[in-house]
């Protein structure tokens, strides 16, 4: 969605259209609860966190900085939401979510070819190693590679510099890499 037309959109929720708000939740929902999913882990934990972001955000659209992209703007409470959450979680992830995560990497194996089969297990392997990282090399790693952002809009939601951000996106897939070979 274009500035312009994110900009119209919060204009008409402003003047008590709340309806209109649907149009922004619709444009970024599977992206929220991706970004989520990726630093938690836990199908549940993401809808309910991707659902706080939406409520957050609508509750303080008046603070929105209409000059700046909404799509970054959610993205930061999201991301702030996701990092309170997982410091009360604590970073390990847990042993009922590895369990979640490989019964859903499983799901109808019996039918697939041998291939996937090996490639579902090695997208399992690999999303338990994610969970492993710290929070902040993590977070780097979803959003520049599972959320496809650039570095300086990591920059922007992180509120960190580019060149931190490509520090913590190298270090964080020098970590995965390292985790992924043991």
């Amino acid at each position: 969605m274009e500035l312009e037309q994110e900009n119209e959109v919060i204009k008409s929720v402003l003047q008590g259209k709340r309806e209109a708000y649907a149009v922004l939740v619709d444009a970024y929902r599977t992206q929220i609860f991706n970004l989520a999913y990726r630093m938690t882990g836990n199908y549940e934990d993401a809808s309910d966190l991707a659902q706080e972001t939406f409520i957050r955000a609508y509750r303080n659209l008046r603070q929105f900085d209409p000059g700046k992209r909404f799509f970054t703007w959610l993205y930061t409470i999201g991301l702030n939401l996701i990092r309170n959450h997982l410091k009360k979680r604590g970073r390990e992830i847990s042993r009922e979510n590895a369990t979640q995560i490989s019964s859903e990497a499983g799901t109808d194996q019996g039918t697939q070819a041998e291939q996937d089969l090996i490639q579902a297990q090695e997208i399992h392997h690999l999303e338990i190693c994610l969970q492993k990282l710290p929070t902040d090399l993590r977070e780097a790693i979803v959003l520049r590679f599972y959320q496809d952002l650039s570095f300086e809009e990591i920059a922007v939601i992180s509120d960190a510099s580019l060149s931190a951000v490509k520090m913590r996106v190298y270090r964080g897939l020098e970590q995965l890499k390292r985790l992924v070979e043991k």
